[in-house]
């Protein structure tokens, strides 16, 4: 496989006929995956760039797409609740199987939008709008259009933690997922979400096109990025 070039292979996730039991077996996978790479971590070290260090004076509204089963949700929520910070969410996933399922985590100050987040209008800006492992399933087209979204419709500001395409993420998750995984979605996905993804270059280039001037980019463990863009507020 050539890395130097992104893989526009379809990923089985994203075809429709998948069995919903097969696809929450894959999320509690990833969420395993997550949990033990950091990937979590990660999520938790955007949120954190984007949050004033005072305690807000009234909820911080998080929206998620792609938000899945809500496993970053639930981080997020237990992160927040360890430093009084409160914190209302928005989960929007195209998928409603996954929305029952996030909304059975978080029954409180949570609104689940079952729906492709292009069609997505919200009355009022969230403060933060965020995607964890969710740009690599985009074209490059799509990946601008989804960065200027997330742009327009966060008060504050966003982030995005997705994979970094690289040889050795790759072979790596290959031979986790062949030794350790129950699901034919994680060992047939996994890697091919690594070849999916992005570059530093790539993603500079990504937002250079969507007209986002202020951003920073971080590699983080295990082969991700983390983008962060905040907003200028009055």
């Amino acid at each position: 496989m050539n890395f130097r070039h992104r893989s526009y292979q379809s990923e089985l996730l994203d075809r429709p006929d998948i069995p919903f039991e097969d696809i929450k077996r894959n999320m509690q996978e990833l969420n395993f995956i997550n949990t033990w790479l950091g990937g979590h971590a990660i999520t938790l070290n955007g949120l954190a760039a984007l949050i004033d260090k005072k305690k807000p004076a009234s909820a911080v509204t998080i929206c998620e797409v792609g938000c899945g089963g809500g496993d970053n949700l639930v981080a997020i929520k237990n992160w927040c609740e360890k430093r009084k910070i409160p914190v209302a969410f928005i989960g929007i996933d195209i998928n409603p199987h996954c929305i029952e399922v996030a909304a059975k985590r978080l029954l409180n100050n949570a609104q689940w939008i079952a729906s492709d987040y292009k069609e997505v209008e919200l009355e009022t800006p969230p403060d933060i709008i965020f995607s964890s492992l969710f740009c690599h399933h985009f074209s490059d087209r799509e990946m601008v259009k989804q960065l200027q979204w997330m742009k327009t419709n966060a008060r504050l500001g966003f982030f995005i933690n997705d994979l970094h395409r690289h040889k050795v993420a790759y072979y790596s998750i290959k031979v986790l997922t062949n030794l350790f995984s129950k699901s034919y979605l994680v060992k047939h996905d996994a890697p091919l979400s690594v070849a999916r993804g992005f570059t530093r270059d790539e993603w500079i280039q990504f937002l250079s096109i969507a007209g986002i001037p202020d951003f920073t980019i971080e590699w983080k463990w295990a082969f991700r990025w983390l983008i962060v863009s905040k907003n200028k507020c009055d």
